[in-house]
Formats: C-alpha cells, sequence, structure tokens
C-alpha cells in the first residue's frame, strides 16, 4: 500500500519538527521545509527511524520565488499530496521588507503559505480526501486588519503585527474552504498554545524573554499534538475552517470569519504574489 503524504513547513524546529517526526510515526512519508539544511536532515532522519520516507527542502519562505521553486520541486517529487501542514512563522522586533518589497512577518507568515496553497492546490483536490492545516493563534485578536496597509508601513507593533498576520491565516482559510467546498479537501486551523519555540529567533527582546519563561510554557510536542491531530486523525476531516484549541473547537470572533474581508484579502494576496484570483 502506498503510504500517505504530509507537507510541513517550518520542520527544522519547534512545533514543525515536533508534529512531523509524530505524523511519520503514524505512518506518512513526509517533505520538511525550513531555512536550515542541517536541521532538517536531523529531524528527517528521526523520521526515517520511524519508517517513513522523509525528502527535505531548504528554503527560505520570505522569498516568493524561492516558494515558487519549492512548489515547483514537491510537485516533482510527490505524485500525491494528503495533507500539507502550514506551519513556518516568525515575529520580528523591527519592520523589514523582503527581496520583493514585502513586509517580512506578513510574508513570511501570510503571502508565503497563500502562495504555496494555491500552488498545490490542484495536487491536493487530486489526492481527496485531503487536509490543509493552518497553524495560527488565538493572537488574531491584538488587532483589526487594515487592507490598506498590509505592509504596516503606517503602524509598527511586533506583537500587533504578528496578530494581524494570523487573523490573514484564519480569514484566508475561511475564502480556501469555501472555494474548495465540495472537491474533497478539508480546511482547519489551530492555535497552538504559548510553546517553547524558535519563533522570535530575529527578535532579542522575544528570545530573551522566553528564555526566562520557558520553564512555565509549553513543549513543541504538546504543541504539536493538535496539529497532528488535524493532519492524521478524523478530527480534520470535518473542514469547515474551525478553529481548534486543545482538540476543541472554538468560536472565532467576527473579524476572522468576514467573508467580505476574506475574499478582498484573498484577492489582493494573488494580485501581491503574481496569480489571478
Amino acid at each position: 500500500m502506498t503510504r500517505p503524504v504530509c507537507v510541513v513547513t517550518g520542520a527544522s524546529a519547534g512545533i514543525g519538527a515536533a508534529a512531523v517526526v509524530e505524523i511519520a510515526r503514524r505512518g506518512y512519508d513526509v517533505a520538511l521545509t525550513g531555512r536550515s539544511a542541517e536541521r532538517l536532515e536531523e529531524v528527517a532522519e528521526r523520521c526515517r527511524a520511524a519508517g517513513a520516507t522523509a525528502r527535505t527542502y531548504a528554503v527560505d519562505v520570505a522569498e516568493l520565488d524561492a516558494v515558487r521553486d519549492l512548489a515547483k520541486q514537491l510537485l516533482t517529487d510527490w505524485p500525491r499530496i494528503d495533507v500539507l501542514l502550514n506551519n513556518a512563522a516568525l515575529v520580528t522586533q523591527r519592520r523589514h521588507l523582503t527581496p520583493d518589497g514585502h513586509e517580512q512577518v506578513f510574508a513570511v507568515n501570510h503571502l508565503a503559505p497563500y502562495l504555496l496553497t494555491r500552488l498545490l492546490q490542484e495536487r491536493l483536490v487530486q489526492s481527496a480526501p485531503s487536509r490543509v492545516v493552518i497553524v495560527a493563534s488565538d493572537a488574531y485578536t491584538f488587532d483589526h486588519l487594515d487592507p490598506d496597509d498590509y505592509m504596516s508601513s503606517t503602524r509598527w507593533n511586533p506583537m500587533k503585527v504578528y496578530g494581524r498576520s494570523k487573523l490573514c491565516n484564519l480569514l484566508f482559510a475561511a475564502e480556501l474552504q469555501r472555494r474548495l467546498d465540495g472537491t474533497g479537501v478539508a480546511v482547519s486551523t489551530v492555535h497552538p498554545g504559548f510553546v517553547s519555540t524558535s519563533l522570535g529567533r530575529d527578535n532579542r527582546i522575544a528570545a530573551v524573554a522566553l528564555k526566562l519563561i520557558r520553564p512555565f510554557i509549553r513543549t513543541p510536542e504538546k504543541g504539536a499534538r493538535t496539529p497532528v491531530s488535524l493532519a492524521t486523525e478524523p478530527l480534520g476531516a470535518t473542514g469547515g475552517a474551525r478553529f481548534h484549541v486543545d482538540g476543541k473547537v472554538v468560536d472565532l470572533d467576527p473579524r476572522a470569519t468576514d467573508p467580505v474581508m476574506a475574499k478582498r484579502l484573498w484577492d489582493d494576496s494573488a494580485r501581491l504574489v503574481g496569480l489571478e484570483p
């Protein structure tokens, strides 16, 4: 029998690494993406020890051309994709622009998974029943989304910018599920909890704070439990872009399900990445 295939972004450390190893243990072949080739290979070896075929893809998803190349390679390497787990994310202390001219947090946390999902969408439909799992956060409540300032050029606050990117994740999931209705592709979102990860790797203040409070926050393995369940168990087959916390469906604030804003974000994102809506 052919093993199902799961693609996990941000799989070199933290929640992504913990999730991809557990998914491999559950009988999936896995594709691991992340910035560090060395760390990816270390995680991949753990997946292979569990009996999985594991391939690594070192990529900086802040660059859209790199995301396009990644999608092309994944489509070449994997005739089927059963699960796409969009996990990669970051927080920055200061505002940075990517080589494409986009604000970095918005680019990595939203535009990259948007583009990758769009480029893999046909393969996911062909592999149905399949799933898209998006690691969001309850930080989406930190602020409202201003569609005239996705790049946070007038309002900069590290956690609010991060929160807006997570709000984008939820709006994207809602619109993605609407468009995939009837295809057999289920879309789910998850808040993994406050987890000790490398999320703040580019934020010195966050890195210091995390070290101080690390004994009191979740391990990556615990944070990965619900994403893994959504990827591999019946919990994730229901779709509907439901928001899961600790394995339970939680109601979202209306700002995260607004169909008008979700469609505008979809269309604007398509323009920003060079796709048709």
